[in-house]
């Protein structure tokens, strides 16, 4: 169900609002909708760092794992 005319106005009130009180808030919002709206990752500047951040923590994940695959093997190997 979609939103009236008045509901829209309201929120149209309260979106530029907020623009005006907190800017770099309502760019947060913004990327927000959009990645729910499917158009992907945020444009510049935080798609690129979110990506790098990512990739960042699956390197560090992928490599807790082999370091906890290799104390396992050297503590069953030494007993």
């Amino acid at each position: 169900m979609g939103l009236s005319g008045r509901e829209r106005r309201i929120l149209a009130q309260i979106e530029q609002a907020l623009e005006r009180e907190d800017p770099e808030l309502a760019r947060r919002v913004a990327a927000i909708n959009r990645i729910e709206a499917g158009d992907g990752l945020p444009q510049e500047p935080y798609g690129e760092r979110l990506r790098m951040w990512a990739l960042a923590h699956v390197w560090v994940i992928f490599a807790v794992g082999a370091l906890v695959i290799v104390l396992l093997l050297v503590a069953v190997l030494t007993t």
